[in-house]
């Protein structure tokens, strides 16, 4: 279960009010830790043509994780030392490198209810198509290469002909968190695949799959 912040430059934070007592005095009622994390997504426009008919519109970064989890690059920020940008950019230096974002570039912010309370907030940055391939090239050097990220990955905007084959087979995949629904929101809100298109996508994946076709009875 979750809300999403609307569009806009993060609010400011605040003093919060005092905890209420459990009636012994000194002793403060315990709740559940707020934690923040923040991700970004990577993009570039690409004209490029698979099999010189399907457009691939643009490219998008994620990451493989270590947990065979799919995500965006980023991570928890401890906002008593850092800024959200300021611990964004900590992290991506981690896992990428070569690149910082800014406020000018936040989305949105998805609050998860549960045990422990994460804020996971949501950064956009469109680079040049060269500028993506460098980042790709300097994250296989990177510290957390092959140890908390095991890869980055493109994400297929189309959908070709049998209506599964691109964005619908990979959104059936397995995404940490918020990341799904943080892609399908960076997706429709910066109009990088039509509403309809995406709509299709999500649908294909909620369709029951078709039983696999045993081989061993010998094709002629």
């Amino acid at each position: 279960v979750g809300t999403m912040a609307a569009m806009g430059p993060l609010p400011t934070m605040g003093t919060l009010p005092p905890l209420p007592t459990l009636g012994v005095p000194g002793v403060p009622e315990l709740k559940p830790l707020t934690r923040h994390s923040c991700h970004a997504m990577l993009y570039a426009p690409n004209p490029g043509m698979l099999f010189g008919r399907i457009p691939l519109r643009y490219a998008v970064l994620m990451q493989m994780r270590f947990d065979g989890l799919l995500g965006f690059p980023g991570g928890f920020v401890d906002r008593r030392y850092w800024s959200l940008e300021d611990g964004l950019n900590r992290v991506l230096g981690l896992g990428l490198g070569c690149v910082r974002l800014t406020e000018a570039d936040y989305l949105c912010s998805h609050l998860t209810e549960g045990p422990h309370r994460v804020v996971a907030h949501f950064y956009a940055r469109q680079l040049t198509l060269e500028e993506l391939h460098t980042i790709e090239i300097s994250a296989v050097h990177s510290r957390d290469h092959g140890m908390e990220v095991m890869g980055m990955v493109r994400v297929p905007l189309y959908t070709q002909k049998d209506r599964m084959g691109g964005l619908p087979n990979f959104l059936a995949n397995s995404f940490v968190g918020t990341a799904k629904f943080q892609l399908l929101f960076a997706l429709k809100i910066l109009n990088m695949v039509p509403e309809e298109k995406l709509a299709e996508a999500v649908a294909a994946t909620q369709r029951p799959k078709k039983s696999a076709i045993d081989h061993s009875g010998g094709a002629a």
